[in-house]
């Protein structure tokens, strides 16, 4: 098992000049993550889908330079210079420069870009994290080329992690485990583990983003996390997802789509259950994500169709439902649920596969 030392970079040789281009996808959490302790480390584990189409796109270009006493890096988000974004570059690259040392020796040229609108209210930092760790990774790999893929990806995912938590399962994987587990051998606090005991039921499952609300979260996910410290609940709910992630192991293995609709619906409202209930305390969602989970419910119901939802750390609703029923589900977005949006926006995505170079 990797530990943290093992992520120091000690050994590696110089390049004048490269450029690497990774994209790399945002994810949603099944069993959620709330709650953190120092250096980014899970109160509890957690198991995401990763996406496909909603990803980050970052070109890296790196460049030798004479003094190494600082880092030194120009910031561009499509295209254009974004200053507003280089004060958490920064803090990012002095997080991991005990891991990557070598970086100081670089002027770096960071080139970044999103599939999704931006402000769509879809988390951008896990993908954008992961995108520019993968790129970080390729560098190390251009002045070590003795690293194995093992550690390239698990250090590019323990990278992530620093830079945002749920980052670290946007590396590698259609479905990831992120946290210490009993019962999931090799899972980890410092990185994400592929889990691949995947049913045929849960190949390709599609995710329907429906953008209720694309304005700014009115709490950041940074005070949410830190709001679980002295929560009068927050034990119990770290008990519960570790129940509930042996639970969804069992139920991703044997295929049971029923069994899952009720962990991942439930995990949902847990997670906004403890954003209530929090000092002080908070609602993301907004009427219309509630309109649409009772009509989700109702279709359910009336119809048999297994679609579920489940919720991120605010208004927008992520549609689940297995590919064969596809064509039915869109059609039930377009008939019944297309009103709620802003603007009537939704996104189409499914399952992954990681991070990918360009």
């Amino acid at each position: 098992m990797l530990t943290e030392k093992d992520f120091i970079a000690t050994s590696y040789n110089s390049i004048e000049s490269a450029s690497f281009e990774w994209s790399a996808p945002s994810n949603i959490a099944l069993v959620k993550y709330w709650g953190k302790k120092e250096n980014q480390i899970p109160a509890n584990p957690s198991i995401s889908f990763t996406l496909n189409n909603c990803k980050t796109i970052t070109k890296l270009e790196v460049v030798k330079k004479s003094e190494n006493n600082s880092f030194s890096f120009d910031l561009l988000f499509e295209g254009k210079p974004k200053e507003d974004f280089k004060p958490k570059i920064q803090k990012f690259f002095e997080r991991i420069e005990q891991y990557c040392p070598f970086l100081k020796e670089y002027h770096l040229k960071i080139d970044t870009q999103n599939t999704f609108p931006h402000s769509s209210g879809i988390a951008s930092s896990a993908s954008g994290m992961a995108a520019l760790a993968m790129n970080i990774m390729s560098l190390e790999k251009a002045i070590n080329p003795t690293i194995s893929d093992k550690y390239f990806y698990s250090k590019a995912s323990f990278l992530a992690r620093l830079g945002s938590g749920s980052a670290c399962r946007s590396v590698q994987g259609e479905v990831v485990v992120w946290g210490n587990h009993a019962k999931i051998n090799g899972s980890s606090d410092l990185f994400g583990v592929e889990f691949s005991e995947i049913h045929s039921n849960f190949k390709n499952y599609q995710d329907t983003i429906l953008l209720v609300d694309k304005g700014e979260k009115q709490v950041s996910s940074t005070v949410g996390h830190d709001l679980m410290h002295n929560h009068p609940y927050a034990e119990r709910r770290f008990a519960q997802a570790h129940e509930n992630l042996s639970s969804i192991k069992a139920i991703l293995s044997t295929g049971n789509i029923a069994e899952f609709i009720k962990i991942v619906e439930s995990e949902a409202l847990t997670l906004h259950a403890m954003m209530m209930t929090s000092m002080p305390y908070f609602i993301l969602m907004k009427p219309n994500t509630l309109e649409i989970i009772n009509k989700i419910w109702k279709f359910r119901n009336e119809t048999q169709i297994p679609v579920c939802f489940t919720l991120d750390a605010g208004a927008n609703v992520h549609v689940l439902y297995p590919e064969n029923v596809k064509a039915n589900v869109l059609q039930f977005i377009q008939d019944e649920l297309v009103g709620y949006c802003q603007n009537g926006q939704y996104i189409c995505d499914q399952i992954g596969n990681g991070a990918k170079s360009n």
